[in-house]
């Protein structure tokens, strides 16, 4: 299978829980898919229409650590300009809070879109992932064909959280899956298993009567043992099946 493959890497990055609003920010340590569908709308330029199109990332940083913002709650005073509809004043109050910050996060992101390779090449908006002050640059864009393998290495990705019962690694979180533009942006939430550390799928825990797993699988991020990198890959709106096995 021809895939497009995305190498960007950036100085720093978060990625907050959608739910925390005041006193904390921390950080998913995995950007997530509506994060990833955002950041290829900016390269095409305008929203596409998700349905069919399959991406698996492979993501790494540095460090984490804590940094100091703040927001500031403006209100008007009371009393008017003369002859407008504008505040004499605005008065404010500063909220601290400590955010979740990943120092030099790098990411390997696939699709199976390999047209879009002049698009990634020439994007219409700067290159971001996470906030919009969280610029990167792509390090290396091109079309790669993956082969298909029953043994492969998985290591900082997303995996579906039904993996869980077979690596029994990881960390399983609820993550924000895709944003509808047609309905005000409504999120739409799903869980995935954060899978850091390297595991291998000759280790996964099988059943009965199942058959072999095969997946798709990165030749060019082979090991030392010539393993090489395996790719799960994930829908946005399609059903719940798992589209990166073979």
């Amino acid at each position: 299978m021809k895939a497009l493959k995305v190498i960007a890497e950036g100085l720093t990055t978060s990625f907050r829980y959608p739910h925390f609003m005041q006193g904390a920010q921390p950080t998913f340590r995995m950007p997530p898919p509506a994060t990833i569908y955002g950041h290829v709308c900016s390269v095409l330029g305008d929203w596409f229409e998700p349905a069919g199109v399959g991406f698996a990332i492979h993501f790494r940083y540095r460090a984490e650590f804590q940094d100091l913002e703040s927001t500031h709650i403006l209100a008007a005073t009371t009393g008017r300009l003369s002859g407008t509809s504008l505040p004499k004043a605005l008065e404010g109050t500063v909220n601290p809070f400590q955010r979740g910050i990943l120092f030099r996060p790098r990411l390997v992101l696939y699709l199976n879109r390999p047209d879009w390779l002049e698009a990634f090449r020439q994007p219409r908006y700067p290159v971001v992932l996470g906030r919009s002050q969280d610029l990167f640059v792509y390090r290396e864009v091109d079309v790669v064909d993956l082969v298909e393998a029953e043994v492969a290495y998985f290591e900082h990705t997303l995996m579906p959280d039904d993996f869980v019962r077979r690596t029994g690694a990881g960390q399983v979180v609820l993550m924000p899956r895709f944003l509808d533009v047609h309905a005000r942006r409504q999120p739409v939430f799903a869980r995935y298993l954060i899978l850091q550390r390297r595991v291998y799928s000759r280790d996964f825990l099988r059943y009965e009567g199942e058959p072999p797993i095969r997946f798709w699988t990165d030749p060019s991020a082979a090991d030392a043992d010539g393993i090489c990198l395996g790719l799960l890959f994930h829908s946005w709106v399609d059903g719940s099946g798992h589209p990166g096995l073979a």
